[in-house]
Formats: structure tokens, C-alpha cells, sequence
């Protein structure tokens, strides 16, 4: 806001001058006291101006209508939509959801300073507001190859730009721990540069949590239990509530919300698919999901607005009160959480599940470099030698959960010969993560139980958080030749059966992103899910994004990376048989 609009607020408010909008005889959510009233709604160049009797250019009858500030999604990372932000905001906007905070780390592991500067040029001018965290873990570990390496140096000339709210999820602790001299870096420019911290603190013990609240890390949405919550609370951090596409938090951490810690709450996707938030919605089916855990409406919504924007300390929004940026949702119902409009700017942008004076987006070149960097590959490079060996170490995928178990099966029990050989049977899979980047001819093998995959493969070159290609499969060749469709089309997801790719779909940004449509995304969505229901009839989860975290060498317990199977609990690798 200028200064000559700041003096028409004043005068609008003091009712000197019209309004543009009223909305009149509304019933106001309340989030600062988690209550409803009825007034009017006064609005003037985007800002609210007043609650009270106000008259305006333009008058709404808001009688048994419900009007609330829209949605702030807390932490998410955009390329698990698998779309670029000027493609994604459009969906947000119907689901109600006006801004978010986005960590770009995806990206970044990829193409580095590169990837951050091309999703901040496509987030801008926009009805629609993208906050940025600085990815402060590319790569995440020193346990696997990522396509760049970020400092404290590259990261620091980004706290200049004022969409830029702090550092991302601090997910190599050990780093925090050992006081390594590159994160002290980057977490004292974020304190000196007054920005909030994102902490990544998965099972985290109480002395580790007490470690990452003194390095002024503030938040985590890696909480799976009410206990987590409450120590994370206690000890002046900020949980936020996620329930994206595989990891879903909500159901038991909700147990603990009460009005006396809501305060520290928020919600968040963290990783959603385009095709899950258009059926079941993003923040707002939190919300709903909330209420009908029996927290008050009032109180769900000031936990995915107010909250957050005081989390990381986002002037002027996140309430209906003067002053405040006019981005609200008009609702039918409080109750169901019934979205009738939504407004930015306190301008209409959507109306009955419709954008509205929305412009289409037409892609442009956006002068990537290739990311697909790896040499032909031959089933030589896929073989596990197990002769003479006692115990396989296995992951076990668990559905709908980041984590995974570790299996140790007797070999002698599973009659096996003296190279391992998948089996449906015993549904055990051959699994691989090649690296992508830099050519190096790495390659780790492992074994998973739990895909239910009983033919042909799947390869994805998305693989938190280093991205590097990983495969699984009933068969060397069909995994081969899913790797190569990969290669063709600049990275992606590929299915193979008996030597034929039954779908794909091309991710042509970093191998992560597409600035294709939503609509032919949606189709490729769903001609890949046709063919999942063909290789793996019995799946009853979503494969693409949990094969994707089985390299993240953060979260446990067994997980796979370019250098090896990697045990997270010992954070030390260790031979797939011995």
C-alpha cells in the first residue's frame, strides 16, 4: 500500500469517503477470540477498512452467510504437485487457499540457485501469494548425491527479497548438533535477518528438541504423535498439522488441539498431487477434518490463518479486522465448512467452484538445463549377490506413512538362489536409485516388501529430496526400459510391463515439474493410475509418492540412496544381505 491509499483508508474507515465493497449483515469469524459476530464488512483498494455500519460503490447481502480470512497453507513443497506455481494457484484458489509458504527444496537439490530464481520468476504477478523458505539442507545429507550444493553464501543475498520469510526445515540434525560451520551460518543469517526457521524433527528425542528450539528453530511438521505435539509446545514451537497425499497427521495429532495450544498450531500439506487436492481439497478438507474432530470452526480456521501468518510474521493477514489484507472466503456454512466465494485483494477470484477474472497462463521457455545425466544401463547393474549370505535387510513400506520398517528375513527360509530374484510371492521387489545429476555411475540396490507390485516396474525421478531416478520392479528388463522412457522424456514417472511403457508422464522441469496444463497433467494422472491398477491390482495407497520418499535418508528406519541402503536409526549404511 502506498501512502495515498493508506490516507484513503483512514478516510474510508472514518466514513469520509465510499467504499469500493460492503458486505453487509455477514456473520465475521472471529479468530482472534475463536468466536463469530454479525456486522458489516467495509473494503477499500484491496485493504478492510471497517467493521461496523458502512455503506459502499458496491453493497453484498451476506445475511446467514459466513465470512472468514482465506487460507494459508504453512509448508508445502509445490513440485509434489507436480505442476509450476503459476499452474497450481489456480486450484488453491478454489479450495480457498490464497497464500502459501513454500520450501523450493525439490527443486533447488536439482538445479541449485537456478531452480530457486525460476520458481520465484514463476510465482510473481500473480493473484495469488507464494512465500518462500531457503532450502537449508540441499543435499539433505552427505548420504547421497544431489545435483547442487547450497551454502550459507548462496542463500544469504535471497533475505534482500521480501517474499523470502526464512529458512527451510532443518533436516540434517547432526549438522544442528555438531555445530558444523556452514549451518551455524545459515541459521544465524536467518536470526540476524529476523526470519523464522522451519525445524524437520522426526522422532526427535527431548534433548534434541530442546536443542533445536536454543538454534531458534521455531517450527515442525514432523510430529506423528500427541505426545510430540505437546513437547514440541511446551518448549515454544510452532507444530504444524499435515496431512498431505502419503503423510497424514491429522486424525491422531488433532487429539491434543485444545483452546489452550491452538495458538501454536497450524495446518499444512506439506506434499500433495494435483489430482488428490482437486478430488479432496488442501487446507480446507484440514479444516473440515478438524471440526468434525470436534474442534470449533472458529478455532480450525484461525489455526490455517492468523496462526500462521504470526509464525512467520506476515504483516496485515490473516483476519477480518481493520487494516488487514481483504483476502476472505465467503462460506454457506461454518459448520461444513462450505466455500461460496473467495476473494484476493478484496477483488472476486472465485465463485461456485469457478475461477473468475483469472487469466489463463500460457508456458514459456524456461531455459533449464537437462538433469538426466547417466550413462546406458545394462541388468549387470541391477544384480544383488547373496551367495553365502544369511540375512537380507529389507525395507518395508508402511501405506500412507513417510517411515518405513526394517525387515531382517532369513535367507535359507525364502529359498533363494545365489543372486537375488524378485518375488511375488513373498512380495519382495528389486529397488534401485541411480544417480542422475553428475554421471557418476552410482547406483544403490535394495529390497522392498509392501508395494504389492506383481508385474512389470515403476521409475520416477522424483526421490526426496536429491531427486536422483529410482526404480522398482518384478523384473530387470521392464526396469530397465522404464528408465530409458524416463530419459526420452526429461524425467518423470514411467510404467513398464513385458517391455511395453503402459503410461508416462513428462516432468520436463528439473524432471520434477511441468508448465503443461492441469487438464492433460489430470490425464496422465490418470492413464498412470489405469496402469497401477494393471501391474498392482491389490495397491491401496499411492505408489508414486511413496517410492518417492523411500530414498530420503531422514526419516526411519530403512531407507535408499544413490551410495546404498541406509539405515536412518544408526545413520550408517549397511549391505542389503549379510
Amino acid at each position: 500500500m502506498n501512502k495515498e491509499n493508506f490516507v484513503k483508508s483512514i478516510k474510508a474507515s472514518a466514513k469520509k469517503i465510499p467504499c469500493d465493497l460492503v458486505i453487509k449483515n455477514i456473520n465475521i469469524v472471529d479468530v482472534f477470540q475463536s468466536s463469530t459476530f454479525i456486522s458489516d464488512v467495509a473494503i477499500l483498494n484491496g485493504y478492510i477498512v471497517g467493521i461496523g455500519e458502512y455503506s459502499g460503490k458496491l453493497e453484498l447481502d451476506g445475511t446467514g452467510k459466513y465470512i472468514c480470512p482465506s487460507l494459508i497453507d504453512a509448508h508445502a513443497h509445490i513440485e509434489s504437485s507436480l505442476l509450476t506455481p503459476n499452474q497450481y494457484y489456480q486450484t488453491a484458489l478454489i479450495h480457498g487457499v490464497t497464500s502459501m509458504i513454500v520450501d523450493p527444496h525439490e527443486i533447488a537439490n536439482v538445479l541449485g540457485t537456478k531452480g530457486i530464481d525460476f520458481m520465484l520468476s514463476k510465482s510473481s504477478n500473480l493473484p495469488f501469494d507464494f512465500y518462500f523458505m531457503l532450502p537449508s539442507c540441499v543435499p539433505a545429507t552427505s548420504f547421497e548425491n544431489s545435483g547442487a550444493v547450497l551454502n550459507s553464501t548462496d542463500l544469504s543475498p535471497y533475505y534482500c527479497n521480501n517474499k523470502v520469510l526464512g529458512l527451510a526445515e532443518v533436516m540434517n540434525f547432526p549438522s544442528v548438533l555438531n555445530c558444523e560451520k556452514d549451518m551455524i551460518e545459515k541459521l544465524w543469517d536467518a536470526r540476524e535477518n529476523n526470519k523464522t526457521i522451519d525445524g524437520h524433527a522426526a522422532g526427535f528425542s527431548i534433548d534434541l528438541i530442546n536443542t533445536y528450539a536454543t538454534a531458534n528453530i521455531l517450527t515442525d511438521h514432523e510430529s506423528h504423535t500427541s505426545e510430540e505435539l505437546i513437547d514440541k509446545v511446551r518448549r515454544g514451537m510452532y507444530v504444524l498439522i499435515r496431512e498431505g497425499t502419503v503423510a497424514k497427521n491429522l486424525n491422531e495429532l488433532v487429539k491434543s488441539v485444545s483452546a489452550l495450544n491452538s495458538r501454536r498450531l497450524c495446518l499444512c500439506t506439506d506434499d500433495k498431487h494435483i489430482d488428490d487436492i482437486i478430488k479432496n481439497g488442501t487446507i480446507n478438507n484440514s479444516i473440515k477434518m478438524c471440526i468434525n474432530h470436534g474442534i470449533m470452526p472458529e478455532t480450525a480456521i484461525q489455526m490455517a490463518t492468523l496462526n500462521t501468518c504470526e509464525c512467520y510474521n506476515i504483516k496485515y493477514k490473516g483476519a477480518i479486522a481493520p487494516g488487514y489484507i481483504a483476502d476472505f472466503l465467503i462460506l454457506d456454512d461454518l459448520n461444513t465448512f462450505s466455500i461460496n466465494s473467495v476473494y484476493k485483494n478484496g477483488r472476486l477470484v472465485v465463485k461456485d467452484n469457478k475461477l473468475v477474472n483469472i487469466d489463463s497462463y500460457k508456458p514459456s521457455n524456461s531455459n533449464l538445463p537437462c538433469t538426466m545425466n547417466f550413462s546406458k544401463l545394462t541388468v549387470n547393474d541391477f544384480k544383488i549377490n547373496i551367495k553365502n549370505k544369511n540375512i537380507l535387510n529389507v525395507i518395508e513400506i508402511i501405506p500412507n506413512k513417510l517411515e518405513s520398517n526394517h525387515l531382517k528375513l532369513n535367507i535359507k527360509d525364502l529359498n533363494l538362489g545365489d543372486e537375488f530374484i524378485p518375488s511375488i510371492h513373498n512380495d519382495l521387489l528389486k529397488i534401485a536409485v541411480i544417480e542422475r545429476h553428475k554421471n557418476t555411475g552410482n547406483i544403490g540396490l535394495g529390497i522392498i516388501n509392501g508395494l504389492k507390485i506383481e508385474s512389470g516396474a515403476i521409475a520416477t525421478t522424483i526421490a526426496h529430496d536429491s531427486h536422483n531416478l529410482i526404480v522398482c520392479g518384478t523384473n530387470d528388463l521392464d526396469m530397465l526400459k522404464a528408465i530409458e522412457n524416463l530419459k526420452n522424456i526429461q524425467g518423470g514417472i514411467s510404467i513398464c510391463k513385458d517391455g511395453k511403457i503402459l503410461a508416462s508422464l513428462s516432468l520436463e522441469v528439473g524432471g520434477l515439474i511441468t508448465e503443461r496444463p492441469v487438464d492433460e497433467v489430470l490425464k496422465d494422472l490418470e492413464n498412470l493410475h489405469n496402469a497401477i491398477d494393471i501391474i498392482a491390482p491389490k495397491i491401496n495407497f499411492n505408489p508414486f509418492l511413496t517410492l518417492s520418499f523411500l530414498s530420503l535418508p531422514v526419516i526411519p528406519s530403512l531407507k535408499i540412496t544413490d551410495k546404498g541402503l541406509f539405515n536412518v536409526d544408526k545413520f550408517s549404511f549397511i549391505d542389503v544381505a549379510e
